[in-house]
């Protein structure tokens, strides 16, 4: 049986979502990129109150182009107290799409397929794909080891044909993919589409500090490291002089934390509260704790774009 491409699941007119990113993503992004023939996402912990959900839901509404479709981006595990509330926004509104990340998708494809919302998942192997197919997911997001933040462990063409050709869902590959030869690329591995971020960080409409889309120009594929100081979980960042100072492996203290199991979950906790705290302040303000996250595609990135583009550089 065909796997539906990409265009023909989300309604638009090139087979790219832009990819949800911590910080960065927001609604003018996504209201260009619709514009633009694409579909966009932002993860719902970017608001930080559920009426600021809701009225960027509205926003997004209001400014849909005919033919477009936008979603958001859930983390479904149980350290994201805010997971339920927002899942109900997101079904009231009836977005288009949401991405499951970071724990069990189940919940979220009941409720979201009850009215009509198509659920993607995030998977970075075939045991959780396989875990996510017999959940009725719509697609895979198959998450490789050249995209930016939490990465997989497989290439992208690799992990493309691995799901395609041991499950019945579409793949759509997320990571590496800077420039329209990589697009082609994925697509002939047998993904019906790509999601892209690391590209739209240093876009105009991006709301991060100017010395963050600098950094994504200036930098390239050879200056991201992974970092496991964000979270405890491997990240990839640029490797600026503060990530050379402190270092990209875990200390002693933290390890043997990370490894007791009465301890793990809030020595993970507070390692991913200090993280994120240093993230969205170097995100959002000039600061010597430089943090920032980016993918090794910023290799494609020579100047602060309208994300237009940036989109345009992608399919032409």
């Amino acid at each position: 049986m065909a796997k539906p491409s990409l265009t023909e699941l989300l309604d638009i007119k090139h087979p790219i979502i832009m990819a949800p990113m911590f910080l960065v993503s927001n609604a003018a992004m996504v209201i260009e990129g619709m514009k633009s023939g694409v579909a966009g996402c932002i993860p719902a912990l970017n608001y930080r109150t559920l009426e600021e959900l809701r009225t960027a839901i509205k926003e997004l509404k209001a400014n849909k182009p005919e033919g477009g479709s936008f979603g958001f981006n859930l983390i479904v595990n149980k350290s994201n107290i805010k997971y339920k509330d927002q899942l109900s926004v997101l079904c009231e509104e009836k977005v288009d799409f949401i991405i499951t990340s970071l724990g069990s998708p189940e919940e979220t494809i009941r409720e979201a397929h009850k009215v009509g919302i198509k659920v993607f998942c995030d998977v970075t192997d075939l045991g959780f794909a396989k875990k996510v197919e017999s959940l009725n997911a719509d697609a895979l997001i198959a998450v490789n080891n050249q995209a930016g933040g939490h990465r997989g462990e497989i290439s992208p063409e690799d992990l493309i044909k691995l799901l395609d050709q041991n499950t019945s869902l579409p793949v759509i590959s997320a990571g590496g993919v800077g420039c329209k030869s990589d697009l082609d690329k994925m697509i002939a591995a047998g993904a019906i589409g790509v999601s892209v971020g690391s590209l739209f960080i240093p876009s105009a409409e991006s709301k991060v500090s100017q010395e963050y889309k600098q950094a994504c120009v200036e930098y390239g594929a050879k200056d991201i490291v992974m970092t496991e100081k964000i979270s405890g979980t491997p990240c990839t960042v640029i490797n600026t002089p503060y990530v050379q100072k402190i270092g990209t492996k875990l200390n002693w203290l933290e390890r043997f934390l990370n490894t007791n199991k009465k301890l793990k979950k809030w020595a993970k906790l507070i390692r991913f509260m200090i993280g994120n705290n240093a993230v969205t302040k170097a995100a959002t303000e000039v600061t010597y704790k430089t943090v920032w996250v980016a993918g090794p595609t910023i290799e494609y990135s020579k100047s602060i774009q309208p994300v237009q583009k940036i989109i345009e550089g992608l399919v032409k």
